[in-house]
């Protein structure tokens, strides 16, 4: 098992915060794996209920006289986003308890969908539920596990394609795993979507890997209209399979680029839709560049924390950084991200960081040294400053 950096967050949220905690993620991350682990060592023992099994469905046919009667527990519920009628009953169970002096740790809650979800739970357990998001696993988790960055790259993070036995053993786990989401989870969440037009979509954004949102464009080619794209856009954004990175919009007085630009998050997964096996497949493909910025970019997010608020940045007159973190309102570190042993900077970014007056200026490349370079700008590897950011919190 590759230890997971939100567990300790997890742990504290369930014993010193809130009643429960949803932990959001796609399938096959890790949310059970981590649940199970939390609750095999909780002091008052553990219940694991799947919303997928039929026989654990039965056991909360009365749910709140079940869910009573695990008092001093922490139960587990898996797939919750199948049950949407159990926040009324988690509610009730969860005031009386307050009432008797029982404030935290009762429910640990697992889903997939996250908008979906966090409004169904929002609106029964205001004040009484935290929210937790695990990502695939990144590069300061891998890197503790003894696994190369470019294994991480390549495969992606989910840890059964990352952990295969080999590059074709995980690309058959990670067209599955398409196949699945194509299948079975769009048909369950979104009833009337066409199945193959979304699957057109998920690739055609894959082939334009990091770029400006065009919705009329994208509709022209899928043969629906613009507002569709946005919906089946939300859908994935929903759903955690591709993240929409919007722009820095402050007043600078500049000409700003408006649309958001939009990846597939998981560069396995990305690599999978392309059908790239092999690095050298993937170095010989196009996308080699786009893929990397946006595997790179992924990765600083997650470890960045809920703190700082992910942005790019791009004016009409060619200033551009490709991932700006803000923090209380306030740009505070602007990264560049180059697949190149020798990076070199374009004036663009360092032009973008005098108008937002960024101090704290850097480079990602694939290497390990950390060194300056022009405009008050650090090199450093992507390892290097995940590591950084997670420590400066």
């Amino acid at each position: 098992m590759i230890p997971r950096n939100i567990e300790s967050s997890l742990r504290s949220r369930l014993t010193t915060v809130v009643p429960a905690v949803v932990l959001l993620g796609p399938r096959q991350v890790g949310k059970t794996t981590l649940a199970r682990k939390v609750a095999a060592d909780w002091p008052g023992g553990s219940v694991y209920l799947d919303m997928e099994r039929p026989a654990d469905r039965r056991r909360l046919d009365d749910a709140d006289a079940y869910l009573r009667g695990q008092q001093g527990k922490l139960v587990v519920i898996d797939e919750i986003q199948r049950a949407p009628g159990l926040f009324e009953v988690l509610r009730g169970i969860i005031d009386d308890r307050r009432a008797a002096g029982e404030r935290f740790g009762h429910f640990l809650l697992l889903g997939s969908a996250a908008l979906d979800l966090m409004r169904q739970s929002s609106e029964t357990l205001a004040g009484r539920v935290a929210y937790l998001e695990i990502a695939p696993v990144d590069v300061s988790e891998a890197s503790a596990t003894h696994i190369d960055t470019q294994a991480l790259w390549l495969r992606g993070g989910f840890p059964e394609s990352l952990l295969a036995s080999s590059d074709g053993t995980s690309m058959d786990w990670r067209r599955d795993f398409i196949r699945s989401y194509l299948e079975r989870d769009v048909p369950m969440f979104a009833p009337r979507m066409p199945v193959e037009t979304l699957s057109r979509l998920w690739t055609m954004l894959a082939h334009q890997q990091g770029g400006l949102l065009n919705q009329a464009r994208l509709g022209a080619s899928l043969g629906i209209s613009a507002p569709t794209v946005l919906r089946y856009t939300d859908l994935m954004v929903d759903l955690q399979l591709v993240r929409r990175l919007a722009p820095w919009s402050g007043n600078v007085g500049k000409r700003m680029v408006k649309a958001p630009k939009v990846y597939v998050r998981d560069s396995g997964i990305l690599h999978a839709l392309l059908n790239l096996q092999t690095v050298n497949d993937l170095l010989g493909h196009p996308v080699v560049g786009p893929s990397y910025e946006s595997f790179a970019i992924e990765n600083l997010i997650q470890c960045a924390g809920a703190s700082r608020k992910p942005y790019f940045y791009r004016t009409h007159q060619g200033a551009e950084i490709d991932l700006l973190l803000d923090r209380g309102g306030k740009p505070e570190m602007a990264i560049e991200v180059k697949r190149s042993s020798a990076p070199t900077l374009d004036k663009g970014f360092a032009q973008a960081c005098d108008d937002l007056g960024v101090q704290q200026r850097y480079v990602v490349y694939p290497g390990d040294e950390t060194y300056s370079v022009r405009h008050g700008t650090q090199a450093i590897g992507l390892q290097a400053l995940a590591q950084q950011l997670q420590q400066d919190g």
